[in-house]
């Protein structure tokens, strides 16, 4: 049993936004609010939507209709919103909130700009008016292709103001990435840049659109002109983001029914293509709202930055996150530890980050720099972490917690998924946490666990399941009904398999990776995650990825690859290798005893920092790599490819 390192002081719990919504509803204590909130979902998300003061064109009549099945719920029926009314203008109609920080970017080079919700307002109205004039109408698919800049909130907010549909894409993507998205939901207008810098180096973004847009349903491209790079330009498709817009009439929001969708975010598959999940105006809003209001006690005066990209849900999130809760989402166009290892510390202290999001995998990269880097900064504003990504290892979490913290600072951590527009499990703040778990399920979640029959389970691990429908649910995946259904529905009735391995000890629940990532020996099954955290106890080893590979006899046997905390002092690597193998048959058994363990510079990642074993799986078996091209020659991917060919 792990013993609780943080514990809420009662002052703290009375202040908390969920504790206080907790009480308007008659609960002093957890477990019974919890409860409430799965014996009737629709009741629950009824109370949460006007705790927030939601504002509709039309009141709905029905909070809940299942007549369809449980697969395909419809929320808030005949109730008639824009999503964009609650992130900007009721704000801007109150004086005391028009002026209040609605959005700070800062670039890698320290560059910074800010809006406040009125000036957010009028930059999303003028963007607005160009769509408008460039023909795109209600439902009409938008692919924003930028990186970290203030445009690329401005574009999902102007999209969904015009009732059409935003779908972001990360800005690491090659054209192959990128066509893939277009051709599959038809997208009528591409939003790109000319390129930006990452690292000191540049990364040129139009000549990616232009080749993928050939033979697709692109008509025009709309091109940020941020670095004033060359770029090739068609005159007859291509047009400049600040076209004048002043003779055009204004960009009135178009008014949608509560579950017509506003964005397309697309989640990568291990085996399959990617799959575009369809989230709507009374959906993904609301859900991350609540997710990061109640949970994370986000509120007015805060400042919330999560080190993210904004193809990945957890862009969007931030953006509603901030936006639904009246406080300040702050954007940074660059990563943690550049120019600087101190980087993330800077940003923190010159904007009085409250809340920072970053993923386990981000703090081991920061760990590696050491402590000194923390003691030049003053980061007393932090107040919360957040997490999310994947499973945390001790030391690292530790290193956080005790380090960065100082014991003081809660981290909440956050598993969910793109199709569920924020958490199943979380850290609440309203009660103790330790180590790498979850303190909870969120309110309104009705998650499981259940052993491969669908039965409940305790006190081992099961697959993570939830049993009736919610608000952010996905309203299915783009033009693919039988995906939607065989993938999140197939395996039992009514009941929501959400793929990733989990346990509950104690209360606490503990995530072991993804179920599609299980490798399979000989009969046994094994998360990565279980076997990545083994190696990650040795003391030279610093990150660790763990792969399943075809075997004759077992079926697949384990391939791992480990960065190390020195390498470069390391003369006979072949030594560490074999030890790490015998390292993992000592903690594991022999049968888990990997093949082969090989020491490399770097491992693919995504830009928050989570390892994309797909990508290292798909690299070692000489398989195309398909939606991650933009990785095909990075030195992470070229070294694991000389992997298999030693």
């Amino acid at each position: 049993m792990k013993q609780s390192v943080w514990i809420p002081k009662q002052e703290q719990i009375e202040q908390s936004r969920l504790f206080s919504f907790m009480q308007k509803l008659g609960f002093d204590n957890w477990d019974d609010f919890y409860q409430y909130s799965i014996d009737d979902v629709g009741n629950f998300w009824d109370a949460v939507q006007k705790d927030m003061e939601i504002v509709w064109h039309e009141n709905y009549q029905q909070v809940l209709d299942l007549n369809q099945g449980k697969a395909f719920p419809h929320w808030f029926v005949g109730g008639k919103i824009n999503i964009t009314i609650n992130c900007l203008d009721r704000y801007v109609d109150d004086p005391k909130m028009r002026n209040q920080l609605a959005l700070i970017w800062e670039g890698e080079d320290g560059k910074t700009i800010k809006y406040s919700y009125r000036d957010l307002l009028y930059e999303v109205n003028r963007f607005a008016k160009l769509l408008l004039q460039l023909g795109v109408g209600s439902s009409d698919r938008v692919l924003i292709y930028l990186p970290m800049i203030a445009e690329n909130v401005i574009a999902l907010l102007a999209i969904a103001r015009i009732g059409a549909i935003a779908v972001p894409c990360f800005s690491g993507y090659k054209s192959v990435a990128l066509q893939y998205r277009i051709k599959d939901c038809e997208a009528k207008v591409v939003i790109t840049a000319d390129g930006f810098w990452r690292r000191g180096k540049l990364i040129h973004m139009k000549d990616e659109v232009d080749k993928a847009i050939e033979h697709t349903t692109i008509e025009k491209v709309v091109v940020i002109k941020k670095l004033g790079c060359f770029i090739e330009t068609n005159e007859a498709r291509d047009v400049l983001w600040d076209t004048p817009v002043d003779q055009l009439p204004p960009a009135v929001p178009f008014i949608t029914q509560a579950d017509d969708p506003f964005m397309i975010l697309y989640t990568s598959g291990n085996t399959s293509k990617p799959k575009g999940t369809v989230h709507t105006h009374a959906g993904f809003p609301i859900k991350s709202g609540f997710d990061a209001g109640y949970g994370m006690d986000v509120g007015t005066g805060d400042i919330l930055f999560w080190s993210t990209d904004m193809g990945w849900m957890m862009g969007p999130w931030m953006v509603f996150g901030a936006l639904m809760n009246g406080s300040t989402m702050l954007l940074y166009e660059g990563t943690p530890d550049y120019p600087t290892a101190d980087q993330l510390w800077s940003i923190v202290e010159k904007h009085g980050v409250t809340h920072l999001g970053i993923s386990p995998t981000i703090i081991r990269r920061l760990m590696k720099h050491g402590q000194s880097w923390l003691t030049t900064h003053d980061i007393s504003s932090l107040r919360v972490f957040g997490s999310t990504g994947e499973p945390w290892t001790e030391d690292s979490w530790y290193w956080l917690f005790e380090q960065v913290g100082k014991k003081q600072v809660p981290i909440f951590n956050y598993a969910g998924g793109t199709e569920v527009s924020g958490g199943i499990l979380s850290n609440v703040l309203i009660k103790p946490h330790v180590p790498c778990g979850f303190n909870s399920v969120l309110p309104g979640m009705d998650a499981d666990i259940v052993d491969p029959s669908g039965a409940s389970i305790t006190q081992t691990i099961g697959e993570l399941v939830i049993r009736q429908p919610w608000v952010g649910m996905t309203k299915g995946i783009w033009n693919n009904k039988a995906r939607y259904l065989q993938g999140y529905w197939g395996k039992w009735k009514d009941v929501w398999e959400h793929g990733d391995w989990v346990s509950k000890v104690d209360g606490h629940w503990f995530t072991h990776g993804r179920s599609d990532d299980t490798i399979k020996i000989g009969g046994a099954r094994l998360g990565p995650a279980e076997l990545e955290s083994i190696l990650m106890r040795h003391h030279a080893v610093l990150e660790a990825c763990a792969i399943g590979v075809p075997h004759k006899e077992k079926g697949e046997s384990v391939i791992c690859f480990v960065i190390l905390h020195h390498i470069s002092e390391i003369e006979d690597t072949s030594g560490i290798e074999s030890e790490l193998m015998n390292f993992v048959a000592d903690k594991m058994g022999k049968v888990f005893r990997p093949k082969r363990v090989y020491i490399v510079p770097d491992l693919p990642k995504t830009k928050n920092g989570k390892i994309l074993r797909s990508v290292v799986k798909a690299s070692y078996l000489g398989e195309q790599l398909e939606d991650y091209a933009t990785l095909e020659k990075s030195k992470a991917v070229e070294a694991i490819k000389q992997c298999r060919k030693s």
